[in-house]
């Protein structure tokens, strides 16, 4: 009705809408409507809007022009930072709070871990390493397309610490690369893992597995019928032009597609969402370490 974007949750309801960023005076009245008529419904259904949890996050690469956002009685501030399903935004969409965030858990499980890891057999520490410091590094990781180089490492260097754990390695053997003990444990390193995530979700979406939004970002490609070369690779996606903002280069609908079509044709033809798991960790693997 009002043109806006929205993501309803059970506890949490989003709304999205973009604006002139040269002006320096937008017009933000549709947003006070909007916000007006969806505290109604609430209301209507038995709901309620917290104005005190309502955040307003400006999220672009220029200096903001908007310094407060009126919503009802409420006069909202621009935030630097906001938790989004516990996942933490920045006003840039540089991403480095959100990985502060994953070290400063991470090093304190793993601090906790290393209190108790001499009397824990080693597949144990293995299912620990799991659950308290895996699960964090790929939680939403498919945002991490455009991940700068030095975030990338901090995650890195915190896996690395995580496998040094499990196989007890200290002293002077810290020094050694942690490469050989990665294959052993067959873990792929953080940059196959964010492409593994990328193309699992590329896969739900190309076998209508996947919500919505997401299939409405990704279009298969037209194959070339008057092409010299026979033509006949049906799971070619579209890629977009390259977006022009460094940022923006991480967004699902560039990094899906590429990564996508960089995939063995035998991979991406695969149906059964278990078959291609295994094969896609596989070929990740042999990728990395063979």
């Amino acid at each position: 009705k009002y043109g806006y974007s929205i993501h309803l949750y059970a506890d949490d309801t989003q709304l999205y809408f973009a604006f002139d960023v040269h002006s320096n005076n937008p017009d933000l009245s549709r947003v006070n409507l909007c916000f007006d008529e969806i505290k109604q419904w609430m209301a209507h259904n038995f709901l309620k809007l917290n104005d005190d949890k309502t955040e307003f996050l400006d999220i672009g690469p220029y200096q903001s022009t908007i310094s407060s956002l009126q919503l009802g009685k409420h006069n909202l501030e621009p935030v630097l930072t906001a938790k989004n399903l516990g996942f933490v935004f920045d006003n840039f969409m540089s991403l480095n709070d959100q990985i502060n965030a994953i070290s400063r858990t991470c090093y304190i499980n793993l601090r906790n871990l290393k209190r108790i890891g001499a009397h824990l057999p080693r597949q144990l520490k293995i299912q620990l390493v799991h659950s308290n410091i895996l699960s964090f590094i790929d939680y939403c990781n498919a945002v991490f397309g455009s991940l700068s180089e030095s975030n990338l490492n901090k995650l890195q260097v915190i896996q690395n610490n995580a496998v040094r754990f499990i196989f007890n390695v200290t002293g002077n053997d810290r020094r050694k690369s942690v490469t050989p003990l990665l294959k052993q444990l067959h873990f792929l390193p953080v940059r196959q893992r964010i492409k593994y995530k990328v193309a699992l979700l590329v896969f739900k979406c190309v076998n209508n597995l996947a919500p919505t939004y997401l299939l409405e970002l990704l279009k298969l490609r037209d194959p070339k019928r008057h092409s010299i070369r026979l033509d006949d690779d049906f799971f070619y996606l579209d890629i977009p032009k390259k977006p022009g903002f460094v940022r923006t280069c991480g967004a699902f609908s560039y990094v899906g597609p590429s990564i996508w079509n960089s995939l063995p044709y035998d991979i991406r033809c695969l149906s059964d969402i278990g078959n291609f798991k295994k094969s896609l960790k596989t070929y990740f693997y042999n990728q990395v370490y063979n």
